[in-house]
Parts: C-alpha cells; sequence; structure tokens
C-alpha cells in the first residue's frame, strides 16, 4: 500500500464504492418510484411541444413574453423561435425546453414550501443551511455520479439531477424574502387578529413575492445551465448537439447548439425575472381588515 510521510494511504474510495453499491442494491426501487412522475411530466411536455405546429408555439410563446415584458421581447422571442428552426434544431430545443420546464416545476413544488418551513422554523433552517451551502458549492458534475447509480442513464435522469441542483437558491430566496418583510407590517397584521398561518399567507407570502419570483430565475438559469451538462449521462436536447460537435472537433454544430442555449437563457431570463416595481407594504394588513373578525364573548 502506498503511503504519505510514513503513513498510509487509506483506500477510501473503495469504501465510498462499496457504501454505494450497498444503498443502491437497497433502495433503488424507491428512486426508480420517485422517478415515475419526473418522467410522466418531462415527457408530456415533450410531446406537446414535439405535436404542435412549430408556428403555435411560437405564437404561444411570444404571447406570453408580450404580456410579461411587452411587444419588443415578444418580437424577440418569435424571433428566437425561428432561429432555433431555420438552424434546424427545433427538436433539441423543444426538448431542453422540456427539461427546463420540468425541473422548475419540481424544484418550485419542494423548493417554495422548504423555505417557508425553514423561515417559520428556525431551528430547522439552522440543520438546513449547511446543507443547502454544500449543495450549492458543490460542483454540477458531481451529481452526476450518485444520479447515474441511482436512476441510470438519459433524458430522465439529467432532469433529476437539474432538479437537484437547482432548487438550493429557491429554498435560500423563499427564506429571504419571508424572514426580510418589515416587521410593522407583520405587526399591522397582528393588530388585526391574524393568526400563525393568516400571517404568512396574507402578509408575509405576498412581500415576499418578488423575491420569490428572483429565487424562480436564479432556478432556471441554473437548470439551464445543467440541462446542457447532464448531456454528459445521455440527456436529450441542445447539450447533446455541443457535447457531439465537441467530441467530432466539429465547431460549428459546438457553435450552434451553443447560440440556441445562450437564446433560450435570454428568453428563459426574461419570462422569469421578478417586477421592479415596489410591493405595496399594507397590502396583506389591509386583506386581513377586510375579513370578518371573531366575535368575543
Amino acid at each position: 500500500m502506498d503511503d504519505f510521510l510514513g503513513v498510509p494511504i487509506p483506500q477510501l474510495d473503495v469504501w465510498i464504492q462499496r457504501s454505494v453499491e450497498l444503498f443502491v442494491t437497497n433502495f433503488r426501487p424507491f428512486f426508480q418510484l420517485l422517478r415515475l412522475p419526473i418522467e410522466q411530466l418531462l415527457l408530456c411536455v415533450n410531446q406537446v411541444l414535439l405535436s404542435v405546429p412549430p408556428a403555435l408555439v411560437i405564437a404561444a410563446f411570444a404571447a406570453l413574453g408580450y404580456w410579461r415584458r411587452g411587444p419588443m421581447f415578444a418580437l424577440f422571442v418569435a424571433a428566437v423561435g425561428f432561429v432555433m428552426g431555420w438552424l434546424g434544431l427545433w427538436k433539441y430545443s423543444m426538448t431542453t425546453i422540456s427539461i427546463v420546464s420540468t425541473t422548475v416545476a419540481f424544484s418550485t413544488i419542494v423548493g417554495i414550501p422548504l423555505g417557508i418551513v425553514f423561515a417559520e422554523y428556525e431551528r430547522a433552517w439552522k440543520i438546513a443551511k449547511p446543507m443547502l451551502d454544500v449543495m450549492q458549492t458543490t460542483p454540477s458534475f458531481v451529481y452526476l455520479v450518485p444520479v447515474v447509480m441511482l436512476f441510470g442513464v438519459g433524458t430522465v435522469p439529467g432532469a433529476i439531477a437539474t432538479i437537484i441542483f437547482a432548487t438550493p437558491p429557491l429554498i435560500k430566496l423563499t427564506y429571504l424574502g419571508i424572514i426580510k418583510v418589515p416587521p410593522e407590517a407583520t405587526e399591522a397584521g397582528q393588530a388585526f387578529g391574524a393568526t400563525r398561518f393568516q400571517l404568512l399567507r396574507f402578509v408575509k407570502l405576498p412581500l415576499a413575492l418578488d423575491t420569490i419570483r428572483a429565487g424562480i430565475n436564479q432556478t432556471v438559469m441554473l437548470s439551464v445551465v445543467m440541462s446542457s451538462i447532464a448531456a454528459m449521462i445521455g440527456a436529450e436536447g441542445l447539450g447533446l448537439v455541443v457535447l457531439r460537435g465537441i467530441s467530432r472537433l466539429d465547431v460549428g454544430m459546438a457553435a450552434l447548439g451553443g447560440l440556441c442555449l445562450v437564446l433560450l437563457a435570454f428568453t428563459f431570463d426574461g419570462l422569469t425575472q421578478p417586477s421592479a416595481r415596489q410591493p405595496r407594504r399594507v397590502t396583506g394588513a389591509r386583506r386581513l381588515a377586510m375579513r370578518p373578525r371573531p366575535i368575543s364573548h
């Protein structure tokens, strides 16, 4: 056995490998069950995007862009859709959109409730914060190894890796948005006799909405990044185009895939950016004031 300064080097890699294999053997059916809803949603979104005529898809996204940012951004979104089809990468682009959409959906379902729980229970936050810090500082490639061992390879495991990678910022920003609610807003709600749940629903969440939207925006952008990296474990989409271009030393193919990824990132960023206007600080308290108060005896 090799040694370092006279001290034997432990075969830590062997221990980790055996531990992971034992874990996979015992718990793989459970993780395969977790895979089912992600797989169903991903396949459904992908089939819808590919079965609908491209012109209709472009029009739908342009209408969404008009609603979010106005006519100029709608024209940009329509131009992005046209470029993706014109370059012959429409199918790959729709697959990437499916992965990102699925990732954001599940990250939102998991991330926002966890952020609320951590904001309401400080002890839970103290336990979760180091774990979230580790998840955010871990290189994205590291997520691929356990995902492959638990879920195999392909587009669905790539989406699962993307969900794990993109959720921590949403949890943190949801937590931050709720704890940064001005104390006077909470006190106003309490003055109207609001319960803890009513304070959360009518005061804290409305005032934290822009911060939560910023967390969703970060999740979307990280999903675009990770969806391209997930091509290394067989995930389809524009990331696979870039990976094929690199493996074949085809700079043109890699450049086209990268260009479409950048355009999609710009599009998603514009669609999910939070509003710049300031929230109304008394909205929650006013809504509570309009609710009927219990009659005290």
